[in-house]
């Protein structure tokens, strides 16, 4: 191996570092604490693990965590009704529902009742209109957690080559306007993209996020160019499951000039940058400066 492993497991302990000391200061000098409300519908096993360790993460910074645990039959009026609520609880700066909901409810609609600037998640049309049009939003956690490791690699981005793989909602668009932001050339690109190699051979930086175990080769690879695999993958292998992301780690770390491992790479970074998007979200509901090194 002969590219610089991107640890994304230490890297995130900084930002919940960073994060703690923030809120210490929150509580301090103006007497406030974040508050995160997490809703969780039904009893999937890996939403309430998720569920979990952010609840658990968010007491460790310091911060307030409400849970709201609801049935999986539960209508969709009940569940708009919670949301409302929390909408307008001064003591809630950040609001999450867990997906995937129960199949009888719209996820759209439930993700779009939720107060803009209360959108941990990023994901209200709002948000993504705003994050598009270059304006000051709630930023998804997962790109947002791509786009902090980059730039502590690289310190700036300007003028370098960017393809993201992968065109999804919650990371392959909001991934390419970010490092549009940020003054990259970017492509993004997808199964049907004509010649994948070619255009992935031209980029300086690799964010895969395609869902597909070990879709992306070494020889896909430009030499030195920097690779983001948000992918989480599980796989049997030699009669074991095993955790493996979109990009064949072995044949890439061979030539990148640096990579992200799965696990340990990007998937610590989800929950760290959603407790930064919460104290984000309190200083502005509060008019005070954003915290500095935790927004995009």
């Amino acid at each position: 191996m002969t590219a610089k492993l991107i640890d994304g497991k230490a890297f995130a302990a900084t930002v919940r570092e960073k994060v703690a000391s923030h809120v210490t200061r929150l509580k301090e000098d103006h007497g406030i604490t974040p508050g995160l409300a997490v809703v969780l519908v039904g009893e999937d096993p890996a939403s309430q693990v998720y569920v979990r360790s952010k609840g658990k993460q968010t007491i460790e910074a310091g911060m307030n965590s409400y849970e709201h645990r609801m049935d999986a039959d539960t209508t969709e009026a009940d569940l708009l009704a919670v949301i409302d609520a929390l909408n307008t609880d001064p003591a809630v700066h950040g609001i999450l529902v867990q997906l995937p909901l129960p199949g009888h409810l719209n996820e759209d609609l439930i993700i779009n009742s939720i107060a803009p600037e209360k959108d941990v998640d990023g994901f209200h049309i709002s948000n993504v209109g705003l994050l598009g049009t270059g304006q000051k939003s709630m930023v998804p956690c997962t790109p947002l957690g791509c786009l902090m490791m980059l730039r502590d690699h690289h310190g700036s981005l300007s003028g370098m080559n960017a393809v993201v793989i992968g065109r999804s909602n919650i990371v392959g668009k909001p991934m390419a306007q970010l490092l549009l932001g940020d003054s990259c050339t970017v492509t993004i690109a997808h199964s049907r993209t004509k010649d994948l190699p070619g255009v992935v051979k031209q980029a300086d930086i690799v964010v895969a996020a395609v869902g597909r175990p070990e879709m992306v080769p070494g020889d896909w690879i430009k030499e030195g160019a920097t690779v983001i695999d948000v992918g989480i993958n599980r796989i049997e292998r030699d009669g074991k499951n095993k955790l493996v992301g979109d990009v064949d780690f072995e044949s890439a770390a061979k030539v990148a000039g640096a990579i992200t491992p799965v696990p340990g790479g990007v998937g610590p970074m989800t929950i760290a940058c959603l407790l930064a998007n919460t104290v984000t979200a309190c200083c502005r509901a509060n008019g005070l400066a954003e915290p500095e090194g935790l927004t995009a």
